[in-house]
């Protein structure tokens, strides 16, 4: 995430419809992936105020501003569409008349936003699903579950099926408990999910399946079988040693979603760290960092020296910020502890994207380089 800011100079935040100091309209750009302060220029039409190119592009707010789904991304006035690309993207709503859905898919649709934005950063492919028979394109069904109709959260096809309960703190707790996992969140659903539509997008028809069955497993073997075992015996004892949570070593489909959400985590994270300026290299934490041997490499390439302090900065801002939680007397914001083998798998996961997305590792400026250990 990036540090936006108001005409007037105030900041603004990615989910504002309006600057809360000067009152002017707010609308996320996602030409320019950039959100700032509209105005009108007539016929229903918005350029964003300081647009230097020329002519300034115009846009339409989109239909769903005013709707439950609070959106603030503009649409270009040259396309015939009148949501913008996110709520394309949503096929299926719940019942709105329903008790707390309006909130619900208020907060989902949010997380969405925030999770197609990072997306939009890495130059990934991002088309809404127009054939429901088709793997190709990308939709979301928001759904609301009954006990005669339950709904399970999920990927197939490139459909990721959301419960609209998860919007419920009280019941992600519930499930988080029950399911022994360190944490649960909407954002985090999205991001895993999405993570098995783009395995099928990046890796599996490509040059990357042998590579990545290397790493992370042959995904051939029976995901019922597997789910199955899992929920009946539990993760192996040693599962810490080699994975980046215990659900990853359900199968090798959930392997890969669980590293790219969390690769998806630790990047956003960072970005928006250096977008504000974060500063850490006066921390009293002295942690034993990564080396090159955690990297995943061809033979004969040169290590990735820019990913190695990109994660090194994180294990040390996450361990800065887990401690400023407790001191709250909240739960840890990173509840995880990064392996070599699941750094491995990590890197692998941003290397196959920054082949897609020609997109290079982001910028680790020295305020956000770990301490060196002693």
């Amino acid at each position: 995430m990036q540090a936006f800011s108001c005409h007037c100079g105030q900041p603004i935040f990615f989910h504002n419809l309006f600057c809360l100091a000067c009152s002017r309209d707010h609308g996320y750009d996602p030409t320019a992936r950039a959100l700032g302060s509209i105005e009108p220029v007539g016929a229903g039409l918005w350029i964003r105020t300081g647009d230097r190119r020329e002519p300034a592009p115009r846009f339409r707010t989109c239909a769903h501003r005013g709707a439950a789904a609070a959106c603030n991304w503009l649409v270009p006035a040259e396309e015939p569409e009148a949501v913008c690309l996110s709520c394309r993207l949503t096929r299926t709503i719940p019942a709105l008349d329903r008790p707390k859905n309006v909130e619900r898919l208020r907060d989902i649709e949010i997380a969405k936003r925030r999770m197609l934005f990072g997306l939009q950063r890495l130059d990934l492919p991002l088309e809404p699903k127009t054939d429901p028979e088709s793997a190709r394109g990308l939709a979301f069904d928001f759904l609301e579950s009954f006990p005669k109709q339950p709904v399970l959260t999920g990927h197939a096809s490139g459909v990721i099926t959301i419960n609209v309960a998860e919007a419920d703190a009280d019941y992600r707790e519930k499930n988080r408990e029950a399911l022994h996992e360190p944490y649960r969140t909407v954002l985090g659903h999205l991001r895993h999910e999405v993570g098995h539509y783009y395995w099928d997008v990046l890796v599996r028809d490509g040059d990357w399946l042998e590579p990545c069955r290397a790493l992370f497993g042959d995904e051939r073997a029976s995901y019922a079988e597997a789910l199955d075992r899992h929920y009946k015996e539990g993760p192996p004892p040693d599962w810490a040693n080699a994975h980046i949570s215990s659900y990853a070593t359900m199968h090798p489909w959930e392997d890969w979603a669980e590293t790219w959400a969390h690769f998806l985590h630790i990047r956003s994270t960072l970005e928006t760290l250096a977008a504000f300026g974060i500063d850490i290299t006066h921390s009293q934490l002295r942690l034993t960092p990564f080396a090159r041997e955690v990297l995943y490499r061809e033979a004969g390439e040169a290590p990735d020296e820019a990913f190695l302090k990109w994660v090194n900065a994180w294990v040390a801002l996450t361990a800065t910020f887990n401690e400023v939680a407790r001191s709250m007397g909240q739960p840890d914001v990173y509840p995880f502890v990064l392996n070599g083998p699941a750094v491995t798998k990590l890197h692998f996961v941003h290397t196959v994207v920054t082949a897609r997305g020609n997109r290079g590792t982001p910028e680790a400026p020295e305020r956000l380089v770990a301490p060196a250990a002693p």
